[in-house]
């Protein structure tokens, strides 16, 4: 067993406890720290697969937007805290019918294998390409975006504010 094996199985374990704990956490606020967790496993495993960019991006908007945005959310519902507050699934059967048919699918293919392709094409530095790619060939989609988020976040502003 090679270093880079031995590192990837510690961290999609890692990974894997971390959003098994998103999901069975009975305390949301664990959850969404446990989330943060989970978050950096996929940006050190983006980093095994040489993708720096991805693994970069993950932290940045990830961890430190999307998961400290939802903590945000969570710390201002009262609701959250009020010992009323129902914690339970309602649809429980239906997320382990999902689960199950995942776990037979997952089975089969390490049963049966999966075909071997060649290589992914050489493709140029990630950054710089994905640099011009944002601003030549997908800038409508990225300037929309943009005012997508200016608008959550002029919401989330209005929202938070005291009156």
């Amino acid at each position: 067993m090679t270093i880079n094996l031995a590192i990837f199985y510690v961290l999609a374990a890692f990974t894997v406890w971390a959003a098994a704990v998103v999901v069975l956490g009975k305390n949301i606020v664990r959850a969404a720290v446990a989330l943060i967790f989970a978050f950096c496993g996929m940006a050190a495993l983006y980093v095994l697969l040489d993708a720096e960019f991805l693994a970069a991006v993950q932290v940045l908007i990830y961890v430190g937007g999307i998961t400290i945005l939802l903590l945000f959310a969570i710390m201002l519902t009262s609701r959250i805290s009020s010992p009323t507050a129902r914690v339970i699934n309602d649809q429980v059967l239906l997320s382990a019918v999902a689960a199950v048919g995942l776990l037979v699918a997952l089975i089969y293919a390490a049963i049966r294998g999966i075909p071997e392709f060649p290589g992914p094409p050489r493709l140029p530095e990630t950054a710089p390409f994905i640099g011009r790619a944002l601003l030549t060939t997908y800038v409508l989609p990225f300037e929309a975006v943009s005012i997508l988020l200016l608008a959550g976040m002029v919401g989330a502003i209005i929202l938070a504010r005291k009156e």
